[in-house]
């Protein structure tokens, strides 16, 4: 591999001047800068990224803390930061949490140490001193799906509570009654805020939310499979589930097919967080759908503005119900089966991106 010695040589200048040009310095020669870009060509020459990182104090690389990389939507999320990231002259490390606190700690505090020039995260919870610390210094941060509130950091999201409110009126109208939510982790904000929406959306209705309606769930499918089974032995069982997760969604399926039941002859199922796989199912599963690839992309934007010494802004993007066929609906009255995110450039036109100084 040649050496910046190497395109030194083969230009007929200094090592400080092929320097010079690489780092876009404008006291060289138009004439020192041609030989010594014709001089990189030839040899192939690479600069290093770690070495330059310690003159420019810059890596150009991002950090990425995932909640669940298993889960389909936050692999979504990480390929659109990757790709948007790429296009815009910078890596990604991604560090996957698991929903697991002090896993999310250690990537978070492996990623500062490599020096990185931003982080992206997902909180797996609202409480962590690291990440407290790590706004407070000043890092370059932003939160993406969920946030810490409180911390002045921006955050970029997506508001489910219209969808949510949508997918009420929806099972309302096929004339159901009794709905169940299996809810997210309490301790995250898209675990509170998705039973709150669908407690207040249930409200206008004049509908309850009692207590043995509402499972608590972890973002991940075996607790939607145990919270189904619960529901399912109850004096009086719901008629739908919603899960708030589409993990949570799988697993309650799960459940009910163990139990010798059908959906939706029997109960009905919904979803927060819309994946390909829902088309596939039989039959397929009425999800509400989030603008995943634009919420990555919009995220990285706002962290490399931060970077860059811009001021970023949050960003709210609109979730939105798509109606299939698990929850007793006709043929007629479902959307053509098609896979999450085919309908996001629609979605990103509606978006609405509004300014917050504090999450």
């Amino acid at each position: 591999m040649a050496s910046i010695k190497d395109v030194a040589a083969e230009a007929g200048v200094s090592v400080a001047t092929v320097s010079r040009v690489l780092n876009a310095h404008p006291s060289v020669s138009a004439e020192a800068r041609a030989r010594v870009l014709a001089a990189v060509e030839a040899l192939g020459y690479r600069p290093n990224a770690v070495a330059r990182s310690l003159r420019t104090d810059q890596t150009r690389t991002l950090g990425l803390v995932i909640s669940d990389v298993l889960n389909p939507y936050f692999t979504e999320l990480a390929r659109s930061v990757e790709e948007e990231a790429r296009a815009l002259g910078y890596s990604v490390i991604i560090g996957n949490a698991d929903e697991r606190p002090d896993l999310q700690d250690h990537h978070v505090r492996t990623l500062l140490d490599r020096r990185i020039d931003g982080l992206l995260v997902s909180p797996t919870d609202g409480g962590s001193p690291l990440m407290l610390d790590a706004a407070r210094a000043g890092t370059p941060m932003v939160f993406v799906d969920r946030w810490i509130p409180g911390v002045d950091v921006p955050v970029v999201r997506a508001d489910g509570r219209g969808a949510v409110r949508d997918l009420v009126a929806h099972l309302y109208g096929l004339g159901h009654r009794r709905l169940a939510i299996i809810a997210g982790p309490a301790a995250t904000t898209t675990g509170s805020e998705r039973v709150a929406a669908f407690r207040e959306a249930l409200a206008e209705y004049g509908l309850p939310l009692p207590g043995e309606y509402i499972g608590q769930g972890d973002f991940q499918a075996e607790s939607g499979r145990r919270v189904t089974e619960g529901f399912l032995d109850l004096p009086e069982p719901p008629e739908v589930v919603f899960a708030a997760d589409n993990l949570m969604a799988l697993g309650a399926l799960d459940a009910v097919r163990a139990h010798g039941l059908r959906v939706p002859q029997d109960i009905g199922l919904a979803a927060f967080d819309d994946i390909p796989w829902f088309v596939h199912t039989d039959p397929p599963v009425t999800a509400i759908a989030q603008p995943t690839g634009e919420l990555g992309r919009a995220a990285v934007r706002a962290l490399v503005d931060r970077i860059e010494g811009r001021a970023p802004r949050s960003v709210t993007l609109p979730a939105r119900l798509v109606v299939r066929r698990s929850c007793g609906e006709t043929p007629e009255t479902a959307e053509t089966p098609k896979a999450s995110g085919a309908s996001e450039a629609s979605e990103a036109s509606e978006a609405s991106e509004n300014d917050r100084s504090t999450p």
